[in-house]
Protein backbone atom coordinates (compact mmCIF):
# COMPACT_ATOMS: atom_id res chain seq x y z
CA UNK A 1 0.00 0.00 0.00
CA UNK A 2 1.43 3.40 -0.98
CA UNK A 3 1.71 6.22 1.54
CA UNK A 4 -0.91 8.96 1.35
CA UNK A 5 0.63 12.33 0.52
CA UNK A 6 -0.89 15.78 0.99
CA UNK A 7 -2.24 17.00 -2.38
CA UNK A 8 -0.64 13.78 -3.70
CA UNK A 9 2.73 15.60 -3.49
CA UNK A 10 4.12 16.14 0.00
CA UNK A 11 4.92 13.89 2.96
CA UNK A 12 3.33 14.86 6.26
CA UNK A 13 5.74 12.90 8.47
CA UNK A 14 7.35 15.96 10.02
CA UNK A 15 9.01 16.27 13.43
CA UNK A 16 7.33 18.73 15.81
CA UNK A 17 10.10 20.11 18.02
CA UNK A 18 7.92 22.12 20.44
CA UNK A 19 6.63 19.56 23.02
CA UNK A 20 3.77 21.87 24.03
CA UNK A 21 2.31 21.86 20.51
CA UNK A 22 2.81 18.16 19.71
CA UNK A 23 -0.78 17.17 20.54
CA UNK A 24 -2.29 20.20 18.80
CA UNK A 25 -0.67 20.08 15.36
CA UNK A 26 -2.33 17.26 13.42
CA UNK A 27 -0.19 15.86 10.60
CA UNK A 28 -2.38 12.85 9.84
CA UNK A 29 -1.85 12.06 6.14
CA UNK A 30 -4.77 13.18 3.96
CA UNK A 31 -5.01 13.48 0.20
CA UNK A 32 -7.54 16.35 0.22
CA UNK A 33 -7.41 18.57 3.34
CA UNK A 34 -11.13 19.30 3.51
CA UNK A 35 -13.51 18.03 6.21
CA UNK A 36 -17.15 18.52 5.20
CA UNK A 37 -20.36 19.21 7.11
CA UNK A 38 -18.66 20.33 10.35
CA UNK A 39 -18.41 16.78 11.64
CA UNK A 40 -16.15 17.87 14.52
CA UNK A 41 -17.97 21.07 15.46
CA UNK A 42 -19.78 19.78 18.57
CA UNK A 43 -16.72 18.07 20.02
CA UNK A 44 -14.39 19.63 22.57
CA UNK A 45 -10.92 20.36 21.16
CA UNK A 46 -12.20 19.19 17.78
CA UNK A 47 -9.65 21.38 15.99
CA UNK A 48 -6.86 19.07 17.12
CA UNK A 49 -8.32 16.33 14.89
CA UNK A 50 -8.18 18.49 11.75
CA UNK A 51 -5.07 18.52 9.58
CA UNK A 52 -2.98 21.66 10.15
CA UNK A 53 -3.09 22.59 6.45
CA UNK A 54 -6.90 22.49 6.54
CA UNK A 55 -6.91 24.70 9.62
CA UNK A 56 -4.82 27.29 7.75
CA UNK A 57 -7.26 26.99 4.83
CA UNK A 58 -10.18 27.68 7.20
CA UNK A 59 -8.43 30.79 8.53
CA UNK A 60 -8.31 32.21 5.00
CA UNK A 61 -12.13 32.23 4.89
CA UNK A 62 -12.28 34.78 7.70
CA UNK A 63 -8.90 36.26 8.48
CA UNK A 64 -10.36 38.20 11.39
CA UNK A 65 -9.67 41.82 12.15
CA UNK A 66 -7.41 43.87 14.37
CA UNK A 67 -9.04 46.24 16.83
CA UNK A 68 -12.76 46.96 16.78
CA UNK A 69 -13.13 47.82 13.11
CA UNK A 70 -12.94 45.54 10.11
CA UNK A 71 -9.97 47.09 8.34
CA UNK A 72 -9.53 44.12 6.01
CA UNK A 73 -11.91 41.63 4.51
CA UNK A 74 -11.42 38.10 3.26
CA UNK A 75 -13.42 39.19 0.20
CA UNK A 76 -13.50 36.58 -2.53
CA UNK A 77 -12.50 33.74 -0.15
CA UNK A 78 -15.58 33.92 2.05
CA UNK A 79 -17.26 30.51 1.83
CA UNK A 80 -15.47 29.37 -1.32
CA UNK A 81 -13.66 26.13 -0.50
CA UNK A 82 -12.09 25.56 -3.92
CA UNK A 83 -10.59 29.08 -4.04
CA UNK A 84 -9.01 28.59 -0.63
CA UNK A 85 -7.93 25.03 -1.56
CA UNK A 86 -6.16 26.21 -4.74
CA UNK A 87 -4.56 29.13 -2.91
CA UNK A 88 -3.03 26.86 -0.26
CA UNK A 89 -1.83 24.39 -2.90
CA UNK A 90 -0.17 27.17 -4.95
CA UNK A 91 1.31 28.66 -1.78
CA UNK A 92 2.92 25.33 -0.78
CA UNK A 93 4.36 24.98 -4.31
CA UNK A 94 5.91 28.48 -4.04
CA UNK A 95 7.41 27.57 -0.64
CA UNK A 96 8.87 24.35 -2.09
CA UNK A 97 10.39 26.20 -5.08
CA UNK A 98 11.97 28.87 -2.89
CA UNK A 99 13.28 26.75 -0.03
CA UNK A 100 13.84 23.38 -1.79
CA UNK A 101 12.33 21.72 1.31
CA UNK A 102 9.06 20.01 2.19
CA UNK A 103 6.55 22.91 2.57
CA UNK A 104 4.69 21.07 5.38
CA UNK A 105 7.94 21.08 7.38
CA UNK A 106 8.33 24.83 6.72
CA UNK A 107 4.72 25.47 7.82
CA UNK A 108 5.15 23.51 11.07
CA UNK A 109 8.44 25.30 11.81
CA UNK A 110 6.79 28.67 11.13
CA UNK A 111 3.92 27.85 13.53
CA UNK A 112 6.40 26.85 16.25
CA UNK A 113 8.30 30.14 15.81
CA UNK A 114 5.16 32.33 15.65
CA UNK A 115 3.23 30.68 18.52
CA UNK A 116 3.22 33.14 21.42
CA UNK A 117 3.94 31.80 24.90
CA UNK A 118 2.21 34.39 27.08
CA UNK A 119 -0.19 37.29 26.65
CA UNK A 120 -2.12 39.84 28.68
CA UNK A 121 -5.56 39.17 30.15
CA UNK A 122 -7.77 41.92 31.59
CA UNK A 123 -10.03 41.50 34.61
CA UNK A 124 -12.08 43.85 36.77
CA UNK A 125 -10.93 44.45 40.34
CA UNK A 126 -13.43 46.75 42.01
CA UNK A 127 -13.82 49.83 39.82
CA UNK A 128 -10.59 49.41 37.87
CA UNK A 129 -9.60 47.11 35.03
CA UNK A 130 -6.36 45.29 35.88
CA UNK A 131 -4.06 43.56 33.40
CA UNK A 132 -2.20 40.37 34.17
CA UNK A 133 0.27 38.22 32.20
CA UNK A 134 -1.08 34.71 31.56
CA UNK A 135 0.38 31.64 29.86
CA UNK A 136 -1.28 31.02 26.50
CA UNK A 137 -3.04 27.67 26.04
CA UNK A 138 -1.44 25.42 23.37
CA UNK A 139 -4.59 25.29 21.20
CA UNK A 140 -4.75 29.10 21.21
CA UNK A 141 -1.03 29.33 20.40
CA UNK A 142 -1.59 27.40 17.15
CA UNK A 143 -4.78 29.34 16.32
CA UNK A 144 -3.14 32.72 16.87
CA UNK A 145 -0.16 31.81 14.68
CA UNK A 146 -2.47 30.70 11.83
CA UNK A 147 -4.56 33.85 12.23
CA UNK A 148 -1.44 36.04 12.04
CA UNK A 149 -0.36 34.23 8.85
CA UNK A 150 -3.75 34.89 7.22
CA UNK A 151 -3.89 38.53 8.36
CA UNK A 152 -0.27 39.17 7.32
CA UNK A 153 -0.92 37.70 3.86
CA UNK A 154 -4.06 39.82 3.36
CA UNK A 155 -2.21 42.93 4.53
CA UNK A 156 0.65 42.36 2.06
CA UNK A 157 -1.61 41.54 -0.90
CA UNK A 158 -4.33 44.17 -0.26
CA UNK A 159 -4.17 46.89 -2.95
CA UNK A 160 -0.91 45.39 -4.17
CA UNK A 161 0.31 43.61 -7.30
CA UNK A 162 1.40 40.72 -5.09
CA UNK A 163 -0.97 37.75 -5.18
CA UNK A 164 -2.35 36.21 -1.99
CA UNK A 165 -0.41 33.00 -2.76
CA UNK A 166 2.91 34.88 -2.91
CA UNK A 167 2.08 36.96 0.18
CA UNK A 168 1.12 33.88 2.23
CA UNK A 169 4.24 32.00 1.10
CA UNK A 170 6.44 34.97 2.06
CA UNK A 171 4.73 35.26 5.44
CA UNK A 172 5.28 31.56 6.25
CA UNK A 173 8.91 31.54 5.04
CA UNK A 174 9.68 34.72 7.03
CA UNK A 175 8.15 33.19 10.18
CA UNK A 176 10.17 30.00 9.61
CA UNK A 177 13.36 32.11 9.39
CA UNK A 178 12.28 34.24 12.42
CA UNK A 179 12.49 37.32 10.23
CA UNK A 180 11.13 40.72 11.32
CA UNK A 181 9.36 40.93 7.93
CA UNK A 182 6.79 38.43 9.23
CA UNK A 183 3.70 40.00 10.79
CA UNK A 184 3.26 36.84 12.91
CA UNK A 185 6.72 37.28 14.47
CA UNK A 186 6.11 41.01 15.03
CA UNK A 187 2.76 40.35 16.74
CA UNK A 188 4.20 37.55 18.87
CA UNK A 189 7.01 39.80 20.11
CA UNK A 190 4.61 42.71 20.74
CA UNK A 191 2.20 40.59 22.80
CA UNK A 192 5.01 38.97 24.78
CA UNK A 193 6.51 42.44 25.49
CA UNK A 194 3.12 43.60 26.80
CA UNK A 195 2.86 40.49 28.98
CA UNK A 196 6.35 41.10 30.39
CA UNK A 197 5.30 44.64 31.36
CA UNK A 198 2.11 43.35 33.05
CA UNK A 199 3.82 40.82 35.30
Amino acid sequence: MTDVKLFDKWETKVEIRDPGLKNYINLRPVLVPRTSHGRHSRKKFYKSEINIVERLMNHLFVAGHRGKKHKMTSGKFAGKSMTSYNTIKDCLEIIENRTKKNPVEILVGAIENAALREEVSSYQAGSIIARKAVITAPQRRVDMALRFFAQGAYKKSFRSKKSIQQALAEEIISAYNKSKDSMAIQEKERLEREAEGAR
